[in-house]
């Protein structure tokens, strides 16, 4: 199964939804003109990120009737579409609309103490969702330090992880390498949705990405301008759980050859302190 993927490297507007529905739903339509069948957009992309205080991250967050706009141009260009926002109730969450079927919902399930992470509530599940685009797992920004969260959704089944982004100064080495490595580890294609511009005293990097399951970089933005990237994804290549390098005589498994009899340790609730 072939398909048309984009991610949409782009600024926001803070507190501004409205606009920046505007400006994803231009965006979506002129994707599907160009046959693409999957779109990720940033993190907090329709609300903004940077807040200072548990009051300002409450006035960001929007309701989900809000995103009626990105769904109807979802439902009109036959596209899945991913796209993060401030939800009401302060969650860091990622809708995924797939044509006319009912949206789908993932919340951040890794927070780090920055910017509307430190005032919202954690989410409980990592999914993967049947697409008209392949099965997808989302994760959002710093869910990318956490290799469990990516391993996870490789053994449910996912041929693609979309990782809507709010990467700031700082961050290059999710943006570089760790990508990368979620993609190798797990035999799936990765895409990475940065934003960029400043937001009340934030500058954000880019530097989104679309990663291949050997790793190969598809497209990508090597720094912060306004960009557009577009792969073709050859969904099979996810779904082979081998590395062949020389026939019969190296190859080695991805989820074959893991040990989970040893890897107790990180299912631990509380880490034990060694001396």
């Amino acid at each position: 199964m072939n398909v048309r993927v984009a991610s949409v490297q782009m600024d926001v507007e803070f507190n501004n939804p409205s606009a920046n529905i505007a400006r994803i739903v231009e965006h979506v339509h002129n994707l599907a003109r160009r046959s693409v069948k999957l779109a990720v957009f940033p993190e907090c992309a329709l609300t903004g990120y940077c807040v200072s205080t548990l009051e300002e991250a409450q006035s960001i967050c929007i309701g989900l009737d809000k995103l009626a706009p990105v769904r109807e141009a979802a439902k009109q260009t036959g596209m899945v579409v991913v796209v993060g926002f401030a939800e009401e109730g302060c969650y860091n969450t990622a809708a995924l609309f797939d044509t006319d079927k009912e949206p789908e919902f993932y919340r951040k399930t890794h927070l780090p103490e920055l910017g509307y992470d430190k005032f919202v509530k954690t989410g409980d599940a990592l999914n993967v969702f049947e697409t008209s685009a392949g099965r997808i797992g989302i994760l959002i920004c710093f869910d990318v330090r956490h290799p469990e969260a990516a391993r996870t959704l490789g053994i449910k089944g996912a041929d693609i992880i979309a990782i809507p982004t709010n990467w700031p100064t700082g961050a290059d080495i999710s943006a570089d390498n760790l990508c990368i490595a979620r993609a190798v580890e797990n035999k799936v294609f990765v895409i990475t949705a940065n934003r960029i511009g400043t937001e009340n005293g934030y500058a954000f990097i880019g530097k989104s990405k679309l990663v291949a399951p050997n790793g190969q970089i598809m497209d990508e933005a090597r720094g912060n301008e306004a960009k557009v990237l577009i792969a073709d994804f050859d969904l099979e290549l996810a779904r082979i759980k081998r590395n062949v390098t020389v026939p019969g005589k190296h190859e080695t498994t991805i989820l074959e050859s893991r040990r989970p009899e040893l890897y107790g340790e990180i299912v631990v609730p509380k880490l034990a302190k060694h001396a």
